[in-house]
């Protein structure tokens, strides 16, 4: 394969870098690699790149650390650790995007020329969490593109780094590809839905009043079954709101936590903004509802990607992995058996990015071809 990967582990960061050098091809067969690396190594960023684009003649690094990491069949959580995925991609396949703390129309005018020669519609990116504005940099940079990006918000304790050839932070960063670069990406809600759609009809914030015309709460004890609904301290942490997206050929919906129910009042809030005439469904979130939905999605992904696999970059949220699943692995593992023995790397993520929205509680597979 022309991609190649490598996640290792260790207690300094120059010896997992040997170590990642030592397990990696000596002579990368393009210009671009994605590296992730644990939190705790955050303070060494610039070191770490510096060191690996010497000793591996790679020119451009892109990426961010993580409180966890994962790779083909394999998820590190404590563990000091860094994953690297190397591409076969050329120098002109691809641009670097900087720190975008705000509007990205400045950096695209400036590789406007390049963007429309390669027809660049597709970005990787990584994102600061504490920086308010990467979800409007996200729906920006997607649809002045008319393409979509994928990726993942880094989790870290530490620092907030993220990585495009340097340590970077407070914003949105990652790498524009050309389309001359194959890629297919879908994403694991890891819910199941437990009610068809219905339509908020009265709400205020992030209260809803009423559903179908009809008291919300109502509505809500009816799609989660009678033995949910007769003790409702059992719904938390397993049922959930689903906001469908509009205009999804997917069926992609957006999951949102409920805070609060009021049975004297029959009301439900959940924890985002409501709107008049919205969608609304309610879903179960299980071991066994994420683990089906994680299969589908990448048998749905592999059965639409007409050529073979060359590598893969996954995107989950903290709360899945062994939260979800119950044990360390089980989540790679699936990918793996269903997509292939393929060099993939990927981190668990405080916000999952995909097409054009800032998703929780996802796993978005983002495969090159």
């Amino acid at each position: 394969m022309a991609f190649s990967h490598t996640h290792q582990t260790g207690s300094g960061w120059k010896a997992i870098c040997e170590n990642c050098i030592s397990d990696l091809p000596s002579e990368a067969p393009g210009d671009l690699a994605f590296i992730y690396i644990h939190h705790q190594l955050a303070s060494e960023t610039d070191r770490i790149i510096d060191y690996l684009r010497s000793h591996t003649g790679i020119s451009h690094w892109v990426g961010s650390v993580a409180e966890a990491l994962c790779s083909t069949g394999r998820e590190s959580y404590e563990e000091i650790a860094i994953a690297i995925l190397v591409t076969d991609f050329k120098q002109d396949d691809f641009r670097v995007i900087p720190a975008l703390r705000d509007n990205p129309q400045v950096w695209l005018d400036e590789n406007r020329s390049w963007i429309d020669q390669h027809f660049a519609s597709i970005a990787v990116v990584h994102g600061d969490p504490s920086h308010q504005r990467v979800p409007q940099t996200i729906e920006q940079l997607a649809d002045q593109l008319q393409g979509f990006v994928v990726g993942g918000l880094t989790s870290s304790d530490t620092l907030n780094v993220q990585i495009a050839n340097q340590a970077v932070g407070a914003g949105l960063s990652g790498v524009l590809l050309g389309s001359n670069i194959a890629m297919h990406t879908r994403l694991a809600q890891g819910c199941q839905l437990m009610s068809e759609p219905h339509t908020i009809t009265e709400c205020e914030q992030h209260i809803i009043v009423k559903i179908d015309d009809r008291p919300a709460l109502d509505v809500f004890k009816e799609a989660i079954g009678p033995e949910l609904a007769e003790n409702l301290h059992a719904v938390g942490g397993r049922i959930f709101a689903a906001l469908p997206i509009e205009g999804s050929d997917t069926g992609d919906y957006l999951v949102r936590n409920l805070v609060g129910l009021d049975p004297d009042h029959k009301l439900i809030a959940i924890g985002d903004i409501a709107h008049v005439g919205q969608r609304i469904q309610f879903a179960r979130r299980d071991k066994d509802a994420a683990k089906q939905d994680l299969i589908e999605m990448v048998d749905q992904l592999k059965a639409n990607t007409d050529k073979p696999i060359k590598g893969a970059l996954y995107h989950t949220c903290l709360g899945r992995g062994r939260h979800e699943f119950g044990a360390p692995n089980v989540e790679l593992n699936i990918i793996k058996e269903h997509l292939g023995d393929v060099p993939l790397i990927g981190f668990f993520a405080n916000g999952e990015i995909s097409h054009r929205r800032l998703y929780g509680y996802t796993g978005v597979l983002s495969v090159f071809y």
